[in-house]
């Protein structure tokens, strides 16, 4: 396996969201010659105009890159970048790696590794988490699944978009990983929403609470990067409303599957759906606090 660098890797990037775009941009700034894809080519604008070439295809960007990274909405969107005749595994070549870095079900990722081997490509399976914030500073907390040689020549790459880079094991878990962080946040967020609305209602200043309880054992990611978002009435997406409902019915399915009792999960769910029904699917997650506050 040739070693991974910007100066004999060329990297393809598709799917330029609130999060891709700046995860291509640290590649792009390290020197990497970086081909880009998106459904809405203006999205793709910033990257190309920071040096990045728009390709029309995720197959023609499958084409030209030895690695190829994806970071798109949905499973059915995975599906139709991969598994199409314009998609990454038709038109990939032989050792080429793919790594979906979509939070999606951990049996399409599975599936994504058994066609990859057939036609002599690696893939990855390495969801993210950190939102806007960890994008956009590198911080991301990435979790791996598949081979662990593939994955420890793709460490230098995802060691520019992540500080915590973690092998997960066989492919899917990275993904499996993922619904184990989305489980855990989702319980989280109902209960950072019921105590800001709880210092809001008995009246007191939520942000020298927060100064209280946010280093305290009450401390989480969400309590000290979200409320201050709720706190001022910013809903504006890190993460959106929509993507979080996918990764919970995700999760949902998956412990469904085990017979694993997951109450605060699906409580989360049901909660996280009225929100997008009155309107805020495309909101950040932190709109949560939207119902508590009605």
């Amino acid at each position: 396996m040739k070693e991974i660098n910007h100066l004999n890797t060329k990297v393809g990037f598709i799917g330029i969201g609130v999060m891709g775009k700046s995860m291509a941009l640290h590649l792009i700034k390290r020197g990497y010659q970086v081909f880009v894809y998106n459904r809405t080519e203006s999205k793709a604008k910033e990257l190309i105009e920071a040096g990045a070439t728009w390709k029309s295809t995720p197959g023609e960007v499958a084409k030209e890159c030895s690695v190829i990274i994806t970071m798109v909405g949905y499973p059915h969107d995975v599906k139709q970048i991969y598994f199409t005749d314009n998609g990454i595994l038709q038109n990939a070549s032989e050792d080429s790696i793919v790594i979906d870095m979509t939070t999606s079900s951990p049996v399409l990722a599975q599936s994504i590794y058994e066609e990859a081997k057939k036609r002599g490509i690696y893939s990855l399976d390495a969801p993210v988490s950190g939102g806007d914030i960890g994008a956009k500073e590198g911080t991301l907390s990435i979790m791996v699944g598949g081979d662990k040689d593939i994955f420890e020549c793709v460490v230098p790459l995802l060691n520019l978009m992540g500080k915590n880079v973690v092998y997960q094991g066989k492919a899917g878990n990275g993904q499996h990983t993922k619904m184990c962080n989305q489980i855990a946040i989702a319980s989280n967020m109902m209960g950072v929403c019921e105590s800001l609305a709880y210092a809001e209602k008995v009246g007191l200043d939520p942000e020298t609470v927060l100064k209280s309880i946010s280093y305290g054992a009450a401390g989480s990611w969400s309590l000290s990067n979200l409320v201050p978002r709720m706190i001022i009435g910013n809903l504006e997406p890190g993460f959106y409303v929509k993507h979080f409902i996918k990764d919970l019915k995700i999760a949902l399915e998956s412990a469904e599957e085990m017979k694993l009792y997951t109450p605060g999960l699906e409580k989360a769910l049901s909660l996280y759906e009225k929100l997008a029904k009155i309107g805020h699917e495309n909101s950040g997650t932190q709109a949560l606090i939207e119902l508590y506050r009605a």
